[in-house]
């Protein structure tokens, strides 16, 4: 008999069998561990969740606050049209890919189509509508008629209120820095020059 052999017939416990026991008990630890992970895991993600059944929101839209009750699913582009009839963000690729949508999201052009309207809810967001009322018309607007930035004149509005928040952030913008600038917006008829023209004089007549 060996002494490996003594020592496992002996009384209590040896190395070996510590060593399987303790290699046991951390893999019994670890798997008990992940479990509560997965499932403290599956608790926040159920707390991000939102039922699908229509929210009562408030959306503050050119200054006025409005409510409405919307499912979660719905755009703000579509709350904007659909909703309140405001239809100068128009609904033309619902890709994010050509700005005819964009509004002002707290100062910032933002395409409609790629927020849900429950996501702003809280945050002041700026349409078209706003740029010319009966006491005022934007600057944006008077120099895109001045300079014929438009020809069909479905993406205008996006491209007035990318203009708008361009020119807002950045006062005497050079044209270079308004055709960087506005590169998210797409007219398909092909008034960039004029565009442009009116983007470079409204940033040159900024304080």
């Amino acid at each position: 008999m060996d002494r490996d052999q003594a020592t496992r017939q002996g009384p209590g416990f040896n190395r070996r069998d510590f060593l399987k026991g303790s290699g046991a008990a951390v893999a019994a630890t670890a798997v008990t561990t992940a479990v509560v992970e997965q499932q403290a895991a599956a608790q926040q993600q159920a707390a991000k969740l939102v039922s699908a059944a229509p929210q009562a929101i408030t959306l503050n839209v050119n200054g006025q606050d409005h409510k409405l009750t919307v499912e979660p699913r719905v755009t703000l582009m579509a709350a904007l049209r659909d909703d309140l009839n405001l239809t100068g963000c128009k609904d033309v690729c619902d890709r994010a890919n050509c700005g005819a949508c964009t509004v002002l999201i707290d100062g910032k052009p933002v395409y409609s189509c790629t927020r849900f309207a429950i996501e702003v809810a809280g945050q002041k967001v700026v349409t078209a509508e706003s740029l010319h009322t009966a006491e005022k018309t934007d600057l944006v607007v008077e120099k895109f008629c001045e300079h014929d930035g438009m020809q069909c004149g479905f993406c205008t509005p996006g491209f007035v209120m990318a203009v708008r928040g361009f020119c807002n952030a950045h006062p005497k913008a050079t044209l270079d820095d308004c055709r960087k600038g506005l590169g998210g917006n797409i007219c398909r008829c092909g008034t960039y020059a004029g565009v442009l023209q009116a983007a470079f004089d409204t940033a040159q007549a900024a304080n």
